[in-house]
């Protein structure tokens, strides 16, 4: 960690990060490929300054199939008064720019996963050397993140905004504040399985106030998933104090995943048929899904059973599934 802290960042902002008012550019990252000896990765970027107040980042695409959060952050830097802000709005509506523009969860230059790559390696991979950037030099300037998520094309999820149950528990409560005034239709309580090398954790673990979204899903977005982000991230901005305007309340249902039982995973390989859709309420040895078997007819399909009872918010998206694949998370319904 010492010597990568001495090795400087190979990315470079094309814009002034404490300059006041509107600028757009980019985040440069020279990479030497066979079409451009002298290329770059060039990573769109806005930065909002106007007076005193907290730093928001706002990013989206972290994984490159996931589109709300894109939709929503193209459209707040094309709309975006400098009047309106007080502090500063850090834009980066597709954080993982080669798998966003390849239409992939990870990028198709090194295969990398960028929520799996923190805190990243300025000599390292194209991702490695992005994240380094975000965790040496955009984090550190922020006080308030929020990181858009939806399904992907492998997942479709109830619509939620999220937050962890940390140790600390002002910052905590400070992101759940923020999951409120979001306002999507549901908000969760995560305790996550797989922290190691997230975007969340290095967010966290510098006292960052972090939020999160998981919003439909299935590679695409829907009108109603994209009004819920692009609605949601004014809402979260003026809550933090970044934005000037009042939160337009809605509507939410509190969700809970305390444990490992919230999630069910495949361990054969077929065709899946869901018993249950989302939304629905299942309960504990329930048959979510089954998964008939496609070598060959006159197989019996195997149940996939819920291993808690609660509601179903989140579906295998593909027709076909592989052991190992995430067949159903389900939530428990809880008081916000």
């Amino acid at each position: 960690m010492i010597q990568q802290q001495l090795i400087a960042s190979p990315v470079t902002a094309t814009v002034d990060f404490a300059a006041q008012g509107v600028h757009h550019g980019f985040l440069r990252l020279p990479y030497s490929r066979d079409d451009a000896a002298w290329g770059s990765v060039m990573i769109p970027l806005t930065v909002v300054s106007n007076g005193e107040g907290p730093t928001v980042l706002l990013t989206g695409a972290n994984h490159g199939d996931e589109y709300e959060g894109p939709i929503a952050l193209f459209d707040l830097a094309a709309t975006i008064r400098a009047e309106e802000v007080t502090g500063r709005i850090i834009i980066v509506p597709a954080m993982n720019y080669p798998a966003f523009m390849a239409g992939t969860r990870t990028s198709p230059i090194d295969r990398g996963n960028m929520n799996r790559s923190f805190p990243g390696r300025p000599d390292g991979t194209v991702t490695q050397k992005i994240a380094d950037y975000f965790q040496r030099v955009l984090l550190p300037m922020s006080d308030v993140v929020l990181d858009f998520h939806s399904g992907g094309k492998t997942l479709d999820f109830l619509p939620y905004c999220a937050a962890h149950v940390l140790a600390d528990k002002r910052q905590e409560a400070q992101a759940f504040d923020l999951v409120r005034a979001f306002g999507a239709p549901y908000s969760c309580r995560m305790l996550e399985i797989d922290a190691v090398g997230m975007y969340d954790t290095a967010a966290e673990e510098m006292g960052k106030v972090f939020v999160t979204t998981e919003l439909g899903g299935g590679g695409t977005a829907s009108a109603r998933t994209a009004g819920i982000a692009i609605r949601g991230c004014r809402n979260l901005l003026v809550a933090a104090g970044a934005l000037k305007g009042a939160v337009e309340p809605q509507p939410t249902q509190w969700l809970d995943m305390p444990d490992d039982d919230c999630f069910t995973f495949s361990e054969d390989a077929g065709l899946i048929r869901f018993c249950a859709d989302l939304g629905d309420r299942v309960e504990k040895g329930q048959t979510v899904a089954m998964i008939y078997p496609t070598s060959r007819t006159g197989h019996a399909p195997v149940a996939v059973a819920a291993r808690r009872s609660g509601l179903l918010t989140a579906r295998h998206f593909p027709g076909l599934v592989k052991p190992g694949d995430c067949v159903a998370v389900v939530a428990d319904e809880v008081d916000g």
